[in-house]
């Protein structure tokens, strides 16, 4: 196994998305570090920067280049960032007097930082796109739920009754906040990096701001205020996203687990019999995926708070900070992809068992009803006596297995008309409302 699970040929279907796998591969880092350095000799030879014909040859030499991996590796080991090593194998690559014209004005960290945002510009398609195919299959199931009566469970226990769709409604809702994040975040994270040795692009002269603006319009990227090599902030915004993300699928996930638990059994992940098997209990299916989902979430939750140690860095060029997040933040968008894809399958195909969730409402006798009991009492005795009655009543509907309206009726000798209470299935307060709402926003592109 690889040191990250995600990945491994083993283990990366499960803890990533081979989408993601691939843009932070060595070939992708790679091709998009040379991807920048074609854009910046492109721009730079149409403004005149450098030669136009040094830029043309750099861009039809660049289409051939093959890197020497191995070389790479033993000149990153001495320098400690791998653009010097490739300079070099694209410089002896390209050759004749264009080779020299090769990096112009930039610096180490303009290419790569660039070439990340290029990457995640990427992952972000591929990251939207089961987002939005989960808000949707989310919304569809919350929609033919929205009469299924099952038990609200608070600190674990029976509460009040509520509906399976308003319960994955409240799955869906953080999704969509999600969605709007993304928006707001896209064009603070999205941008160009060109700064040169110190951020001011010196090496330009007067022609700096003119180049940067040619390669964020090259790339398709924004363009940042400042050059952005000691301000980490909107990187960590990113990855706080991403941990939004997965906390949200994590909530879902965890009640996925636990309503599918034997002694509840109200939902199951697949309807696949040989899925989440156990190699010696034929009886058990494991929400396997629901797991792996949940491991994401809170490896992320870990993950973050190294990242924003990044955020601490010196003068115009850190020391140690941008390297941790070489370390954390591709981890996360890999975590972030496999839990989306984890969570599409679950969404698609979780099993809902309407049956049981109806029989573990009424299997409370009446106890669900404990609430509205009390407050028909309190029109008629004060609100401590009657939260007292009504403990007392529901003691014995337990002991006795009847129900807590026939013991109320039984042990109670005041004027209450009992025929008002609710059942189970019309205590629902505004459920429908609020799950319509959401699915009215979920369809709201």
């Amino acid at each position: 196994m690889s040191y990250f699970p995600g990945d491994s040929k083993i283990f990366g279907q499960l803890f990533n998305d081979e989408r993601i796998t691939e843009l932070f591969s060595d070939t992708r880092y790679i091709s998009t570090l040379v991807e920048v350095e074609i854009a910046l000799a492109k721009v730079q030879g149409e403004l005149g920067v450098i030669p136009g014909d040094a830029a043309e040859r750099i861009k039809a030499q660049t289409a051939s280049f093959q890197p020497d991996l191995i070389r790479l590796g033993e000149v990153t080991a001495q320098q400690g960032f791998p653009v010097v090593g490739l300079i070099q194998q694209l410089r002896e690559h390209i050759g004749e007097e264009a080779a020299s014209f090769v990096h112009w004005g930039a610096t180490t960290q303009d290419i790569i930082d660039t070439a990340l945002i290029l990457r995640i510009k990427h992952a972000l398609t591929v990251i939207e796109e089961s987002l939005s195919s989960i808000i949707n299959q989310l919304s569809e199931l919350a929609d033919i739920h929205q009469g299924t009566l099952m038990v609200a469970r608070t600190h674990l226990q029976h509460a009040l009754p509520t509906t399976f769709g308003y319960k994955v409604a409240t799955w869906l809702a953080p999704l969509l906040r999600h969605r709007d994040r993304l928006v707001e975040l896209r064009p603070r994270v999205l941008v160009v990096q060109l700064g040169g040795g110190a951020g001011t692009l010196a090496s330009l002269g007067d022609q700096g701001s003119t180049v940067q603006k040619a390669l964020a319009t090259e790339l398709d990227l924004g363009i940042p205020l400042l050059p952005w090599h000691t301000q980490r902030d909107s990187l960590a915004e990113f990855a706080g996203w991403l941990s939004l993300v997965t906390g949200s699928l994590g909530k879902l996930a965890l009640d996925v687990i636990l309503l599918s638990q034997t002694e509840i059994s109200e939902v199951a992940e697949s309807g696949n019999p040989d899925y989440g098997s156990s190699s010696t209990m034929p009886q058990k299916k494991n929400p396997i995926r629901s797991e792996a989902i949940l491991m994401s979430a809170q490896q992320n939750a870990t993950l973050l708070g190294g990242l924003h140690q990044s955020l601490q860095q010196e003068h115009e060029r850190g020391t140690h900070g941008w390297q941790l997040e070489w370390m954390t933040l591709p981890q996360m968008v890999g975590l972030t992809g496999g839990a989306l894809r984890n969570a599409t399958t679950v969404t698609r195909e979780i099993q809902v068992n309407v049956e049981r969730m109806r029989q573990n409402a009424e299997k409370s006798n009446g106890v669900l009803l404990a609430e509205p009991a009390c407050l028909l009492l309190s029109q008629v005795i004060p609100r401590e006596e009657a939260a007292a009655v009504v403990k007392k009543a529901i003691k014995i509907a337990r002991v006795e297995e009847e129900h807590l309206i026939d013991v109320l009726q039984e042990i109670v000798d005041l004027d209450c008309d009992w025929s008002t209470l609710p059942t189970e299935s019309n205590y629902l307060g505004a459920a429908k409302t609020f799950t319509d709402r959401i699915i009215r926003a979920a369809n709201q592109t």
